[in-house]
């Protein structure tokens, strides 16, 4: 790769700045452009729901560098409120739409190397209402503004939040924090579904016990409109749920159409196909976040996981081989943690039921234990599930769910199953104790020692 190579990147968030900041670091001539269609470069949309509900009381805090300090510190010309509408490989340019009077201003770009990493949005399902003032989903900075602009002009007392999974349990706690009666709508038979039954269960009867009406096996029909357009209820099989505020939280879809139009493969969940290197089917373009796939290291196989961890590790990789280097991703675990109320929960590797459906032989184990030694304030109940291989032992996933310290237990889980050790390994390991912190057996090894 020539020094002053020109580099185009679609998108300005955690992968398409990852890489961007990446190359400026091994390439200080480069010419580096990145296109965002929003306002907002860099920021933590993990942070989003925090946001809404006053934890975080700007939204300045959640972004790590502004567009100006891109461009003024480290030579990177971000250009925001520019679309990318077309991508040409064959004569590798770019159809861009600037802001202006005309909004169909659209000029070309050209470029050596591209990446894209357009991101995911949140899922909306088409039924009638779904364009009604006051639903929202949380995808851009932008939008978790305008949701708390919403929040602070309807001033909801009650919501409805549609969909179980990450968001939705977060946006469920920032809605109670804002003294909202809430209501969890879903139609599978758990929440979580990234978790086994047994485990979402734990979940649902918190939810229960902290005033949350939450409906399961609900599926979505409608929702209702006041005169003026506004929401004014949920509308599911069984019932009429009056809201203030409606939040989806459906999971995302891969924003992948342009690359799509492109003539780029598209692969797992509609994702943008790569190999280890980040680069897709299109000599030149590589893909890298939410928008692009990942390889699982459990399953062995492609799949689409939206994470900021993992997005932010994708454009470190492709920028680092945009560079002229030569770096592979060596894939995934799924694995996250999230908080609602009191309750931490979290995952990695494969469940039990995902183990099943790809055919891996398993054992399964799930205890009780506390956090803290029994003795100690503040010690925590913690459940603790494992799942391993048939013969061998070794660890194909965990799950969590307790209270506070439970959950960053899982890292120890993830570490486990990319050094491929055995259940008796994590027994062995030599892990910190003092009463404040742990049982002299912590949970996660009391788990391990039933399989052994």
């Amino acid at each position: 790769m020539k020094d002053n190579a020109r580099i185009a990147i679609i998108g300005g968030d955690a992968a398409g700045m990852s890489a961007a900041s990446k190359i400026r670091r091994e390439k200080p001539d480069a010419q580096v452009i990145v296109f965002e269609k929003g306002e907002h470069t860099s920021y933590s949309a993990c942070g989003m729901p925090y946001y809404v509900s006053g934890v975080i009381e700007t939204s300045r805090e959640l972004i790590a560098r502004s567009p100006d300090e891109f461009r003024e510190k480290h030579g990177i010309d971000v250009r925001i409120r520019q679309e990318v509408t077309a991508i040409d490989p064959e004569n590798r340019t770019l159809s861009v739409r600037r802001p202006g009077p005309d909004t169909d201003a659209v000029y070309q770009e050209s470029y050596e190397k591209l990446l894209i990493a357009t991101g995911a949005s949140p899922v909306r399902p088409p039924v009638d209402g779904i364009d009604a003032p006051g639903i929202m989903g949380l995808s851009s900075l932008q939008s978790g503004i305008d949701m708390r602009a919403a929040v602070e002009r309807v001033q909801p007392k009650r919501a409805v939040v549609v969909g179980g999974g990450y968001i939705g349990l977060e946006m469920v706690e920032s809605l109670l924090e804002l003294g909202c009666d809430v209501t969890l709508v879903d139609q599978a038979p758990q929440v979580m579904a990234t978790l086994d039954k047994d485990m979402a269960s734990i979940i649902s009867d918190y939810l229960s016990s902290i005033g949350v009406h939450v409906l399961l096996n609900e599926p979505l029909r409608a929702f209702g409109r006041q005169s003026d357009g506004h929401v004014d209820a949920v509308l599911t099989e069984n019932h009429t749920l009056p809201a203030d505020l409606v939040i989806l939280g459906l999971g995302v879809r891969p924003n992948s159409a342009l690359a799509g139009s492109a003539g780029l493969s598209l692969g797992a969940r509609d994702a943008i196909r790569v190999n280890r290197r980040m680069e897709t089917s299109v000599p030149g373009i590589w893909s890298a976040g939410d928008c692009a796939e990942s390889f699982h290291r459990v399953l062995e196989m492609p799949v689409h996981i939206a994470l900021g961890t993992v997005a932010n590790k994708h454009g470190m990789v492709a920028g680092t081989n945009m560079s002229g280097g030569d770096l592979e991703f060596p894939g995934v675990l799924g694995t996250a943690i999230m908080k609602v109320g009191d309750l931490e929960v979290a995952r990695t590797g494969v469940s039990e039921r995902e183990a099943t459906e790809a055919g891996l032989r398993c054992r399964t184990t799930r205890i009780k234990s506390r956090t803290r030694a029994g003795y100690y304030p503040g010690s925590e109940r913690i459940h603790v599930k494992l799942v391993v291989s048939e013969q061998e032992g070794t660890i194909l996933g965990g799950q969590i769910v307790g209270g506070h310290g439970a959950g960053k237990r899982i890292d120890t889980v993830a570490a486990s199953i990319t050094g491929n050790l055995s259940a008796r390994d994590l027994v062995n390991m030599d892990l910190s104790y003092a009463p404040p912190f742990s049982p002299v057996w912590d949970p996660v090894q009391t788990a391990a020692r039933t399989l052994v």
